[in-house]
């Protein structure tokens, strides 16, 4: 079956991955992210690919009323929108005698209060159009278990809230038909992994987490995004019609290993 999603943080990452995948299957896919620019290339390669239709905006998931606005324009262009991964995102790591109350603040907007505005504005048009729908959210291992680095306090919240709105949400939406589930990825080589690096910064910190990959990771290495995107492509399919409320964890076996090595 054909369908119609809508696709926040779509311009790069898992997003644009997802983006992508959708277009191999010919569906019709909305593109949205901050960056105006990088939706509207993502969505030029994801009709190249072989989307049904495309439709690409700029939109801040911190703003409500630019949400539902592009959903509606999103809705308009595309046909009525039936599947949505909410996949916005930033980190900002710092430790945590030294994270700014600002940071922390950016952090839970973007990463849990985006995922819940993107979960209820399609919820919304779903439920007004009298449709059912699978929407998919993006949580993390840090949601689960510390990072052993540390630095990571407001992202780990930030992750853990959504993957107890996920729980909740499945619960309150069943009724509806609409089904909401996340993918847990795990390292995932994505340009939010080397934020503000370029030159020679960039190549030692890539090869700096493909060392620590083959040594932490039981499949030894990162994730291409490509892998993320078709696990939620499955769920925001048919194939996945009885799954909701889950987690996909798609990490590589990293939050199955124990730390302990006695």
């Amino acid at each position: 079956m054909t369908r119609t999603i809508l696709i926040t943080g779509g311009g790069s990452g898992i997003g644009r991955a997802t983006a992508f995948e959708a277009a191999r299957r010919g569906w019709a896919v909305g593109i949205l992210d901050r960056d105006g620019e990088s939706a509207e290339r993502a969505a030029a390669e994801a009709r190249r690919m072989g989307a049904r239709r495309v439709w690409s905006a700029a939109s801040d998931v911190t703003d409500e009323r630019e949400l539902v606005d592009a959903f509606g324009a999103a809705s308009t262009a595309l046909g009525p929108v039936d599947g949505v991964t909410a996949s916005a995102g930033i980190e900002v790591n710092a430790p945590l005698p030294r994270m700014s109350l600002d940071t922390w603040r950016r952090v839970l907007d973007v990463n849990l209060t985006g995922t819940f505005l993107t979960v209820r504005t399609a919820a919304q048009a779903l439920q007004d159009a009298g449709r059912p729908g699978s929407v998919v959210c993006v949580s993390s291992p840090s949601a689960f278990v510390g990072f052993a680095g540390g630095s990571n306090s407001a992202y780990g919240a930030s992750k853990g809230g959504v993957s107890a709105f996920v729980r909740a949400a499945a619960i309150d939406l069943a009724p509806h038909g609409i089904r909401v589930n996340a993918v847990v990825p795990g390292a995932t080589d994505t340009p939010m992994l080397y934020f503000g690096l370029d030159g020679d910064e960039l190549e030692a910190e890539r090869a700096r987490l493909r060392d620590a990959a083959a040594r932490q990771i039981p499949l030894g290495r990162m994730a291409d995004p490509a892998e993320i995107a078709r696990a939620a492509v499955w769920l925001l399919s048919d194939d996945a019609s009885y799954v909701t409320g889950s987690h996909l964890v798609c990490d590589g076996g990293l939050t199955a290993k124990s730390a302990n090595d006695f």
